[in-house]
């Protein structure tokens, strides 16, 4: 066989094409060709289920920009959705309903991302700013504190003011919780002997308000907030006769001193006659009982003469100026 004919042969196999031979008249061979070809077939493809799926969407993406150049997107089909009806109703809305209402409405706040932790992280960071930026500058100071509900014709608000006075006229700027009482009293007596008078304020639901003998009014939402105010930029804590938030005060103090959180500084209580109880408590009972140490004991003076509280507090402060200067690196803050 010549090659032509091998190539002829196998490429009618590949066809499909089928030859038979046969004679003609002259003796001579004749190669009949039968083609059986058929037009050829896609083989089918097996596609994944989310294979199919996107083709079914691919398909129907290509119908709607076919037809409108564009697909129609969610909003669209929003807004072609037809209204409802408005419905008056006919008899007034039950108080149980009403009152789910509100309920449901009181419930969704509660998401609400402006009352969430993260934004009262933000909050709470803002009232450290902005009482950091306000005290920044100020001179060395005191905080006094007592009862919001003392009046002014009681002996306690008038050895307020005279002590806070005392105070501002030996260079002490006087820092108070801002309102009555005897924080009133006391930014009064700071106005009287010429020095900063500073108020920090709480919101409060009653009682609280700014007195009227304020050069610096802050406010503040968080307690803990307005306490580190008082601890970072005091030089000497006095207390006078007062309720919880005093008591609040006076232990907050006492704490970071004993655990060596600040610098100790003095912690001075006015009143024999209301301060002894404790005193006497502290004495024959927590220390008896292994719960505070002897020294612990050093922390507190009960003074009753405004003009021994502030030559104790000038005494105090003197003597940490000693130290600073002997310990440059000395804490003055709050750990």
């Amino acid at each position: 066989m010549s090659n032509n004919e091998f190539s002829s042969q196998h490429a009618d196999e590949g066809n499909s094409h089928h030859a038979y031979n046969s004679s003609n008249g002259d003796g001579g061979q004749v190669i009949h060709r039968q083609n059986h070809h058929r037009p050829q077939e896609t083989p089918t493809r097996e596609y994944p289920r989310n294979t199919m799926q996107q083709r079914r969407g691919n398909d129907n993406y290509r119908s709607l920009r076919r037809k409108k150049g564009r697909p129609e997107t969610e909003d669209e089909r929003l807004l072609r959705r037809p209204t409802q009806p408005l419905v008056k109703p006919t008899e007034p809305v039950p108080s149980e309903h009403v009152r789910q209402e509100e309920h449901a409405t009181e419930r969704a706040l509660n998401f609400d991302f402006t009352i969430t932790d993260p934004w009262r992280v933000m909050r709470i960071t803002s009232e450290f700013i902005n009482g950091f930026d306000a005290l920044a500058h100020i001179p060395p100071s005191v905080a006094i504190f007592g009862s919001a509900r003392t009046r002014p014709d009681d002996p306690v608000y008038k050895a307020a003011s005279e002590t806070a006075r005392l105070l501002a006229r030996a260079g002490f700027g006087i820092i108070t919780g801002g309102g009555p009482g005897v924080m009133e009293a006391a930014n009064k007596g700071a106005q009287e002997g010429e020095n900063v008078s500073i108020g920090c304020n709480i919101e409060l639901p009653f009682e609280q308000s700014s007195n009227q003998y304020l050069d610096i009014d802050l406010d503040f939402r968080y307690f803990f907030v307005r306490k580190t105010m008082f601890i970072k930029y005091s030089n000497a804590f006095i207390i006078f006769p007062g309720g919880f938030g005093t008591m609040d005060e006076l232990f907050e103090a006492l704490t970071l001193i004993q655990t060596k959180k600040v610098s100790n500084f003095p912690v001075i209580l006015y009143g024999s006659r209301y301060w002894s109880g404790l005193i006497h408590w502290i004495r024959e009972t927590m220390l008896p009982d292994g719960k505070v140490s002897p020294e612990d004991l050093d922390l507190l003076r009960l003074l009753d003469n405004p003009e021994e509280i502030a030559h104790l507090v000038r005494e105090a402060y003197e003597r940490n100026q000693e130290l600073e200067k002997e310990d440059p690196n000395r804490e003055k803050s709050i750990r």
